[in-house]
């Protein structure tokens, strides 16, 4: 069931939204809604493929089980938490990287392993990545005594469940102790709403619309076909503002969601393209993904406290690590490993060529220039299929043409164009450029109305012109109909898209 679908927009979400409010008014906040929350977040999940439902019961039951006998038996609390990673990893290794790891060894000379075709558990990545973080947090005794409602809320609750944001149990159990107190129907309706809409738009009307430059590029540069100039950057530049819009407007989605039940999950962007650099970059995309592996690798791993190639090393393996989680293919570990290479370089730099660094960030425009160079490259190798299709890519995108060579995209490319006029192409990038660099983000924008957790130094409070403007436009339920009305009729029209992080 996607958040953009009729079935859910129509059906799903309203009926959750009267059981929940039409209980809760009647009996007060509390258990009894935690639970109705848990129910249909399952039947959430396995409206996919029930049989998957098992999965995610199995993982909270096993998960939940090492949690109470950690705290029955606190000197077997190492024990208890190393099983228990073991069995998320085993868990997550043999449904995402079994068949990957297959086909990688079946490479080598001598050895041949079948094709085990595993079909991948939606979340799998995001729900194991959640109780990994509780389990070693009640190693180090910072949990409380949560019942399985609490527990079950916590890891299911379906606005975060499929995609993230990665969530903590200290963000979102202890928040129904307050939860009567914002509990204004209204209120949170018309928030939550605002919000929704306005990271729907980003899906429907944005991401999706770029998805048609992206895929025949890919596609015909993991076939083989030959990649110009003006082919490869529409390509790249059409895909990094396809992932953006796509997964920044499902983590809207998700906090707009959580506000229309009272509740509030944290920021997960923070205009990421505008970063100065890549580690500014890091603090500024997929944020709770990004803390998760600072507090649960990076910091175990050693961190910064063995000293300088330690902490190269460190950052290295972390990114590796990263780019192996978002997918199991050689293509992503390398985007994990090219990152980890950008985030040790640049720590290098200010180590050892601080006057550099220091002209470097002083520089009007040269930081963002260099950052977002440097994010657009990596993403050929998140977003092709082969390694081939991907070197054909960064290949074309620094073969630049001469004033006498004509700027046509190539026939295999235009055969699969929505719109194949480059002129088309060319104004499109340029108006979704614009957005992300210039206009506000909806959470800043939303930031008065205390929607979200904000997370990470560098988000600012709105001020200005601008964003009194854009607040003014959240606030008007005449816009925030029309836009969503608009949305709607694209998706009658194109039909629901998929997130592209559902992938993994």
């Amino acid at each position: 069931m996607l958040f953009n679908s009729f079935v859910f927009i129509g059906a799903f979400l309203p009926l959750c939204l009267l059981v929940y409010y039409a209980t809760g008014k009647a009996a007060g906040f509390g258990p009894v809604q935690k639970a109705i929350l848990v129910l249909f977040s399952l039947f959430f999940y396995g409206f996919w493929k029930p049989i998957y439902l098992g999965l995610l019961f199995a993982s909270l039951v096993v998960n939940y089980g090492a949690f109470k006998w950690m705290r029955a038996a606190p000197d077997r609390g190492r024990t208890i938490m190393v099983l228990g990673i073991a069995f998320n990893l085993c868990l997550l290794g043999y449904f995402k990287y079994a068949g990957f790891f297959a086909e990688s060894l079946s490479l080598l000379p001598g050895l041949e392993f079948p094709a085990l075709n595993i079909a991948l558990p939606l979340a799998i990545s995001f729900f194991t990545f959640q109780q990994i973080a509780f389990l070693v947090d009640a190693r180090k005794d910072q949990t409380f005594d949560y019942s399985i409602i609490d527990y079950s809320f916590f890891v299911t609750f379906f606005p975060q469940l499929i995609a993230g944001p990665i969530v903590h149990h200290k963000e979102i159990i202890p928040q129904y102790a307050s939860l009567a107190e914002r509990s204004n129907i209204l209120r949170n309706l018309h928030i939550g709403l605002a919000v929704f809409t306005l990271g729907l738009a980003k899906k429907v009307l944005l991401a999706d619309s770029f998805a048609q430059y992206a895929t025949p590029v890919f596609a015909a540069a993991d076939g083989g076909a030959s990649i110009g100039f003006q082919d490869a950057w529409t390509g790249a530049l059409a895909y990094t503002l396809q992932l953006y819009f796509d997964f920044s407007g499902y983590s809207e989605m998700a906090i707009g969601l959580a506000a229309m039940f009272g509740l509030k999950l944290p920021v997960n962007f923070s205009m990421p393209y505008k970063a100065r650099n890549i580690s500014d970059f890091w603090r500024r995309w997929h944020i709770t993904l990004s803390e998760f592996l600072r507090d649960y690798l990076y910091i175990p791993l050693g961190g910064n406290r063995k000293g300088r190639a330690r902490r190269y090393l460190n950052l290295f393996i972390t990114m590796l690590l990263g780019g192996l989680w978002h997918g199991a293919g050689w293509t992503f570990v390398f985007w994990g490993g090219l990152h980890g290479a950008y985030l040790a370089l640049n720590q290098a730099t200010n180590d050892f060529a601080p006057r550099l660094a220091e002209a470097v960030r002083r520089a009007p425009l040269l930081p963002y220039v260099l950052t977002f160079g440097a994010v657009v490259y990596a993403w050929v190798f998140f977003r092709a299929e082969t390694f081939g299709g991907a070197l054909a890519i960064v290949a074309a995108m620094s073969d630049v043409p001469s004033y006498a060579e004509p700027a046509a995209i190539a026939p295999a490319i235009r055969s699969g164009l929505a719109a194949d006029l480059p002129g088309g192409a060319v104004l499109h990038l340029a108006i979704g450029l614009a957005i992300v660099f210039f206009a506000p983000s909806t959470l800043e924008i939303a930031a008065d109305n205390d929607t979200a957790l904000k997370r990470g130094a560098v988000y600012q409070p709105p001020a200005g012109p601008r964003f009194a403007l854009a607040r003014a436009v959240l606030a008007n339920p005449v816009v925030i109909a029309a836009l969503f009305i608009l949305s709607l009729y694209q998706v009658l029209l194109a039909g629901a898209g998929e997130f592209l992080y559902f992938n993994f």
